[in-house]
């Protein structure tokens, strides 16, 4: 065992000196510029993509040569522009791994030419497959202010389709802690909401995101609910390059953020880093928001250099933290008299002069504490084999720790916990261009070392059949149950996929199949495939797509060694258990949809959804302590529509507006996961919602450029309620939570009350010249101050609340 870990640990530090990133679905454009006799044109290249809101500028090298990395798939207009020569414009498409080379000889301007260029053309794909989301560089740069931790997943969230639970945990159409996030190529499948490990990459970092929840390359599997790739390397224009954020705002939120970048010759390094601190970290669970201070921190370097034309190496180390506290409820914070299961009247408000013998005293100041740090470190070698071949392979080692402590004041139980897992992860992939196909094959490893250590004490019950009991109510005595958990494993995963984009004439396909393994508490092999088809009507500016994803979904692995023990069934031995193993989940998604075009400035994506899962993946907690893990029901079904309306530059304006339908039930048996008490008894038959069935969300956002360094935005949010499982009675409630928290609940139907919140920006270029400029921004959110129940039910304790009316700035520095 010590030789094993001595191996590791080694292969870790060394893993940890070459790190790298480089996004998948991307490819690369090289171009050269000449003169009319062939010599090279210092010039100015503009490249621009309205599909994928993609917009640069580039200048050439004196040979007039430029490269733009990563560039997501799709059709970019190269706008050339030179002293003495006339203006190009051209189109190129990127639909390969592969450099594309292009070379354009520039014409002598004459005196009265003038050319117009546009890029309506690239407004929409009209060769992608299937239904993607883009996020770029101008609506990144321009977004609301997010509190620290969650810049990443407000963005995510933004899109239709996804939803917030508490705590910032991305839910993609009804799926439960199954979104992948794909960092420069690096997968990241655990669970990455501020309540569980560091955020994906801080909003200031990233260059461009894409999103798939249907029409999934093969490439992609394990967490399939929603795929995020994310590209943060940034262009390498020559020289010193960076970029410094300042932020501040509501609940002593502010923030230092700067990412600074050095290219010389074909070498390009790069240092990033920040700190962020607030007094809303977590989602509170009652309107004071009491103890919620948060501080995270992130640090990160990055190396590139282009060895030879053909071979690329990337190495990149990242180091990240943050410590925090956990939201008290009005009990846990203030104290208070709760009855015991002899009373029948009810308790004081104010301590009386002698306890009632029917009654508890809580203190009160409870104050917990959690902490996570990560560090990671990844490398990435690219090969050009030939002009229609390259390979590339990546690897990435990390290590992560989650803490979790309590204070003696801590009510209903005293718990600590020790987590963390050691991950070593390799791929290789090859790409291959023939006629008109893009052949791409790959293997994966991911080997995960986890590490479990929990214990806590919890009260006893003076009666067992209680419905407060053993959670609500707070009698320490002889009967009080001390519990303590040890365990490592190890989370063994492999994968292989080919895939085949294939062009003909106006219909694309993506056809693939994928092969998983799996091995933790169980050990299965399953074959997944892929199917995307659309077909491009180019006289009406029109693209229909349908896909069919076969999925295979592996559980998440937090907190499952100790869910699956013997040991846990020791947490209240007066309660039935019942324990299954958790099975990874196999499903079919379905989605069919179009992309329209219009008038050149607007573009409407529209699409309807099915997914059907077996053994369909949710979480639980174990009573009320904050320690979740996975389970599984017997199937799902989720089904539902999604539109969104994009006006990218329309004279002054820009913005959009979308609208998502769901719902989502889940079918009873039980089929893995640890349940106790009167959750132990598994129901053979019936269905319930889905804890992710809101069934109306509209999101809008209109910009609008008063001036050519001033601009406003006004923005909407609209949430028709989620589900939640109500335990206790109203009064109960208003106990532990308030009652103006009760107040947006409905007891009828069990669902949470629709909330209807506004936000607005204004944002002022205060030096503007080359690619130097100094930004503000001012962001005011929940303008009419509404209380946003998000989740009834929640991870830590009862409820999640959104933050109340805030107001934040933020003062950006380019140069």
């Amino acid at each position: 065992m010590r030789i094993r870990n001595v191996i590791l640990s080694c292969g870790a530090v060394l893993v940890l000196l070459l790190a790298a990133r480089a996004q998948s679905n991307s490819g690369e454009l090289r171009l050269k510029v000449l003169d009319p006799d062939g010599f090279g044109v210092r010039s100015t290249v503009e490249l621009v993509s309205e599909a994928n809101q993609y917009r640069y500028t580039f200048t050439t090298d004196d040979q007039g040569s430029l490269d733009a990395k990563r560039l997501p798939y799709g059709i970019y207009q190269v706008q050339i522009q030179a002293p003495a020569f006339a203006h190009v414009s051209e189109a190129v498409e990127i639909r390969s791994a592969l450099p594309v080379d292009r070379t354009i000889r520039l014409k002598v301007a004459s005196v009265s030419e003038s050319v117009n260029v546009s890029a309506d053309a690239t407004l929409i794909d009209p060769y992608r497959a299937g239904s993607v989301n883009q996020i770029g560089e101008e609506t990144i740069q321009n977004r609301l202010t997010a509190l620290p931790g969650r810049s990443m997943q407000d963005l995510v969230n933004s899109e239709p389709g996804w939803l917030y639970e508490g705590n910032a945990v991305l839910h993609p159409r009804g799926s439960e802690y199954q979104t992948q996030f794909v960092v420069d190529g690096i997968p990241l499948t655990d669970n990455r909401s501020p309540s569980f490990g560091p955020e994906p990459a801080d909003a200031d970092d990233i260059e461009s995101v894409v999103i798939y929840t249907a029409g999934i390359p093969a490439e992609f599997g394990r967490k399939m609910g929603g795929v995020v790739e994310v590209n943060t390397l940034k262009n390498q224009d020559p020289g010193f390059h960076g970029q410094l954020t300042l932020f501040g705002g509501a609940y002593n939120t502010a923030g230092i953020d700067t990412q600074d970048q050095y290219t010389w010759n074909k070498n390009t390094f790069g240092l990033s880093a920040s700190g962020d601190m607030t007094g809303h970290y977590l989602n509170p669970v009652v309107p004071e928001n009491y103890t919620n201070n948060g501080t995270i921190g992130s640090f990160s370097m990055s190396y590139e250099r282009d060895l030879t034309p053909k071979d690329r190496l990337t190495l990149i180390a990242r180091h990240d933290l943050a410590r925090y506290e956990i939201p008290n409820e009005l009990v846990q914070q203030n104290g208070a008299y709760l009855p015991n299961s002899k009373n029948t009247t009810g308790c004081p408000a104010v301590p009386p002069s002698q306890e009632p013998s029917d009654c508890v005293f809580i203190p009160g100041g409870q104050l917990q504490t959690g902490d996570n740090f990560e560090t990671m470190g990844s490398v990435s070698y690219q090969h050009i084999f030939s002009s229609d071949t390259i390979g590339v392979l990546r690897g990435m080692s990390r290590d992560n720790s989650l803490d979790f402590y309590s204070n003696p004041e801590s009510w209903p139980l005293i718990a600590a916990q020790h987590n963390d897992f050691k991950e070593i992860y390799f791929n290789g992939s090859i790409s291959v261009h023939h006629g008109r196909q893009e052949w791409k094959a790959g293997i994966e490893s991911d080997n995960i070392f986890l590490h479990e250590n929990t214990s806590y004490v919890i009260p006893a019950c003076v009666n067992p059949n209680d419905p407060q009991c053993p959670i609500n109510l707070g009698i320490l005595d002889s009967g009080a149950t001390t519990f303590a958990f040890q365990g490592h494993r190890p989370d063994l995963e492999q994968g292989a996929y080919v895939e085949d984009l294939i062009r003909l004439g106006n219909w694309t396909v993506n056809a693939g199949f994928r092969w998983d393994h799996y091995q933790l508490l169980l050990n299965q092999n399953a074959v997944s495939p892929r199917l995307a088809v659309s077909r491009y009507f180019p006289s009406i500016g029109l693209n229909i797509h349908a896909s069919y994803d076969r999925i295979f979904q592996t559980p998440s692995f937090e907190n499952i060694l100790l869910s699956s023990s013997p040991a846990a069934e020791a947490i209240d031995t007066s309660l039935p258990a019942l324990q299954l193993p958790v099975q990874p989940s196999h499903g079919n998604y379905y989605e069919w949809g179009a992309t329209k075009a219009f008038l050149g400035k607007l573009r409407l994506d529209a699409t309807a959804f099915r997914r059907q899962v077996n053994n369909y993946a949710d979480d639980s907690q174990i009573l009320s302590t904050g320690i979740s893990f996975p389970i599984a029901f017997d199937h799902a079904v989720l089904y539902g529509a999604e539109a969104k309306l994009e006006v990218l530059r329309w004279r002054r304006f820009s913005g959009f507006a979308s609208y998502s339908y769901i719902v989502g039930n889940a079918w009873f048996p039980v089929t893995g996961g640890l349940f106790l008490g009167d959750d132990a008894i598994n129901p053979t038959t019936g269905h319930f919602p889905d804890s992710q069935d809101q069934r109306n969300t509209v999101r809008a956002r209109v910009r609008y450029q008063v001036a050519p360094r001033l601009w406003f935005a006004l923005g909407c949010d609209y949430n028709s309620g989620l589900p939640f499982q109500p335990d206790l009675t109203p009064q109960q409630y208003a106990t532990e939570y308030g009652q103006v928290v009760v107040n947006h609940l409905n007891f009828n139907r069990d669902r949470i009350l629709p909330y209807f919140t506004q936000n607005a920006s204004v944002g002022v270029d205060l030096y503007n010249k080359e690619k130097r400029s100094v930004r503000f921004q001012a962001d005011a959110a929940n303008l009419s101050n509404t209380l946003e129940v998000i989740d009834f039910g929640g991870l830590f304790s009862g409820n999640a609340l959104g933050p109340s009316r805030t107001f934040t700035f933020r003062l950006q520095t380019t140069f």
